[in-house]
């Protein structure tokens, strides 16, 4: 007979993790010592769950680096005991939070998913059972003996998705995410349908390790019409600025004024990393396929190819982390990590 697994649920805070007053009205952190009793369907799963609950609620809004840190020292933590992990987290950030925990936590063999909800865990309509009982049921697969995911992921509306490939697209339809560049790893239907040949393959070069030094003297500067040179020279005189994440248009297309190319290559010849990703909510950047972009190239802008800005943004705060060469950033940032960006 099989042994059951083991499932640690994270809760950090979010709308998942709210119930209603109904005397009030009000929403309140719900208490997840009592999750059988909210929601007596997971004793139908074959696994075993276990929680563990931040001090304090965060908001999504409210989400840094720090909190990612704490994160992933909870999963390091208790690594060994578990066979994977979910993590309940608010919506607005949780693109982000996937992104940089797929960073932070290499040679992970285990799942980590994402989930969260648009609607509290007590609403009548709720959309929160459905999304915490399918993330735990996939995290608790095994074939083997082995977790079947090996990688940070986010479940969402019926589908789990590569973390690192998301991004949010609707604050108010429970399909709240999506993954332009990237098919969906599971879909969830009357069976669990695994498209397995898009999975990460699982990493044997050696045990968890986990990194915690994210550098966050980054910005995000997205393009448009009309941009001066005063707003850009002022952003790429920021104090300590290490790198941007510059969103462009199409597949990676900038002005090509004068002012705008000097400003840009001079800031790189002063050490500042420049990712160029395009702003459309699909598609790659490919510098030097028009004449507008063909110039960034030449002057050492890094290609963010087929990247979201949220995996583009936590990547630069990792690598940044790691003081790695300015003469290997590049070669580094346009490799894939963790199956963030097209080969």
């Amino acid at each position: 007979m099989s042994q059951k697994a083991k499932i640690l649920l994270i809760y950090t805070g979010g709308t998942i993790g709210m119930s209603k007053d109904f005397e009030t009205g009000a929403l309140k952190a719900f208490n997840f010592n009592k999750l059988l009793q909210k929601i007596p369907e997971l004793k139908q799963l074959d696994c075993a769950i276990e929680t563990y609950s931040f001090d304090e609620p965060i908001d999504s809004s409210n989400m840094n680096p720090a909190q990612w840190c704490n994160i992933a020292t909870v999963i390091e933590d208790n690594y060994e005991q578990f066979d994977g992990f979910v993590v309940l987290h608010g919506s607005d950030t949780m693109s982000y939070s996937a992104s940089a925990l797929s960073f932070m936590l290499e040679n992970l063999a285990k799942p980590v998913i994402f989930t969260g909800s648009q609607l509290p865990i007590g609403d009548l309509r709720t959309d929160a059972k459905e999304n915490l009982i399918t993330a735990i049921q996939i995290a608790s697969l095994i074939t083997d003996g082995k977790p079947v995911i090996t990688e940070v992921c986010l479940y969402f509306e019926y589908k789990l998705y590569r973390g690192n490939r998301t991004t949010k697209i609707n604050a108010e339809h429970f399909r709240a995410f999506t993954s332009p560049n990237y098919p969906e790893l599971v879909e969830s239907g009357v069976h669990l349908k695994l498209n397995s040949e898009l999975f990460l393959a699982p990493n044997t070069n050696g045990s968890l390790k986990v990194h915690t030094t994210m550098d966050t003297n980054v910005a995000i500067i997205k393009m448009f019409p009309g941009m001066s040179e005063a707003v850009l020279s002022a952003i790429l005189a920021i104090k300590d600025l290490k790198g941007i994440v510059l969103e462009t248009y199409g597949s990676g297309n900038a002005p090509t004024e004068d002012w705008f190319l000097d400003l840009i290559k001079k800031a790189i010849l002063d050490g500042l990393h420049i990712i160029n990703v395009t702003q459309c909510s699909g598609g790659s950047v490919n510098m030097g396929q028009y004449e507008t972009s063909t110039v960034l190239k030449e002057i050492g802008v890094i290609s963010g190819r087929d990247i979201t800005t949220e995996a583009a943004i936590t990547k630069l705060m990792y690598l940044l982390g790691h003081n790695i060469n300015s003469k290997e950033f590049q070669n580094i940032f346009e490799r894939s990590l963790r199956g963030e960006i097209a080969l």
